[in-house]
């Protein structure tokens, strides 16, 4: 569209969201809607997550960043505080399931709309005929990322304010097209070009009279410029591992600002080590660890941060001693909570400045509390379900040294923002 002016009144079809045969069916109104001066209009977020992918099995729940990639969507639309309501559209349990633990509401979709064949499109309609109350529909897409609650609050406001029948996000590119020419051709210096919009897919926004007429995209239309950094895509940009740094340098964390680290509290069984406990004839018992482990605490302390270590079970002091980790230690603790707090007291710490690596019911409390918490590839549920990042690695296995790795991540994005 390179002719596309920002705010004209045009009507174009939704190049991924226009049905590939025939006209959607027509959309039914509940009796009064429309009129309503008393109530502004209700805009719901919807993220389209279907259980099929061609490329990466359950792709929207896949772990990026040790959060589910539908996650990091839904937080920044959550978050935005433009939504009456915000939904996802499945046909999976799994991704209900995940949906509703970061707090969306779910429509489940019929097998018409799941097909590989059904467009963005024929999904928004079957939501909008069983959600009378719904004037616009902020379609966000579940693989990017890096989407953040200001831009979703400044589309709202182009929405609502403005008067925009649609608007959907583009982000500034400058690649240089070559066409074959008789004679040489003279390139521009970057500095001396202002590049090309490209639609990046992130969201769509359109009212429901548009939806109605079948576009996505139409009527007074604008498009919202990305920042560059902010715009991921998963299916077209980048692969994982590149995804996952993006995301920790420049994904949305929450709205409370990321504070440095200064202490890492550590479960000892099924973290530090695999939960595996071996008796020796003289009834000693032996247990085992990853040097990756290690290592990764050495380079925690190295770089200022506390470490120390907590167990319920009642750790030999000559077990402890023998893993020459320099660490405080506290065993037999019926309280994890109570024991962590004081060790944050005592070192003049709030909250967000304690990172906690647990996996068990007993570190739940802990887990919510801490700025920053993860847990072992192999965690109960219970303890997946209170944190932000969870472990490629099982307990034992590596986590520790891991989770380290993501600490210091998060610690240069602290540091990077700061200096901004």
């Amino acid at each position: 569209m390179d002719a596309l002016e920002k705010g004209a009144a045009t009507s174009v079809p939704a190049p991924r969201g226009r049905p590939s045969r025939g006209r959607p069916p027509k959309l039914q109104r509940s009796r009064g809607a429309g009129r309503g001066l008393e109530k502004p209009p209700h805009l719901a977020a919807l993220v389209l997550a279907r259980g099929g992918s061609k490329g990466i099995p359950l792709k929207n729940i896949k772990r990026l960043a040790g959060v589910p990639l539908i996650g990091w969507v839904l937080r920044a639309a959550l978050d935005a505080g433009v939504f009456q309501s915000v939904w996802v559209s499945t046909d999976h349990d799994e991704i209900e399931n995940v949906a509703k633990q970061f707090g969306a509401q779910v429509h489940r979709r019929s097998s018409e709309t799941s097909k590989d064949s059904s467009t963005s499109l024929d999904a928004i309609v079957e939501f909008l005929n069983y959600h009378n109350e719904v004037d616009i529909v902020g379609n966000i897409q579940a693989t990017s990322p890096c989407l953040h609650p200001t831009d979703l609050q400044k589309v709202a406001e182009m929405i609502r304010e403005e008067g925009y029948d649609s608007v959907f996000s583009v982000v500034r590119r400058h690649q240089f097209r070559w066409s074959e020419i008789q004679k040489g051709a003279k390139r521009p210096r970057r500095q001396d070009w202002d590049g090309e919009l490209y639609e990046n897919g992130s969201f769509y926004f359109a009212k429901r009279h548009l939806i109605e007429m079948g576009y996505l995209q139409g009527g007074k239309m604008a498009y919202y410029e990305m920042r560059a950094e902010h715009s991921v895509d998963i299916d077209v940009d980048i692969d994982w591992p590149i995804a996952e740094q993006r995301v920790l340098r420049f994904g949305y964390f929450g709205k409370e600002k990321l504070k440095e680290i200064k202490l890492l509290v550590c479960n000892i069984d099924g973290c530090l080590t695999n939960g595996h406990i071996y008796v020796s004839g003289d009834q000693k018992e032996i247990i085992s660890y990853d040097v990756k482990d290690a290592i990764g605490i050495s380079l925690l302390k190295k770089s200022g941060i506390e470490v120390r270590l907590i167990s319920e079970r009642a750790c030999s002091k000559q077990t402890l001693s023998a893993l020459k980790l320099d660490c405080k230690a506290e065993v037999s603790v019926s309280d994890k909570l109570a024991i962590v707090d004081e060790w944050r007291k005592e070192m003049g710490l709030c909250w967000k400045e304690v990172a906690y690596l647990g996996n068990e019911v007993s570190d739940e409390e802990c887990l919510k509390r801490a700025g920053l918490s993860a847990v072992p590839a192999d965690a109960c549920s219970g303890a997946q379900k209170a944190v932000g990042y969870i472990c490629k690695c099982n307990g034992g296995r590596g986590a520790i040294r891991e989770f380290a790795e993501h600490i210091f991540l998060l610690i240069e994005k602290v540091n990077n923002s700061c200096q901004k």
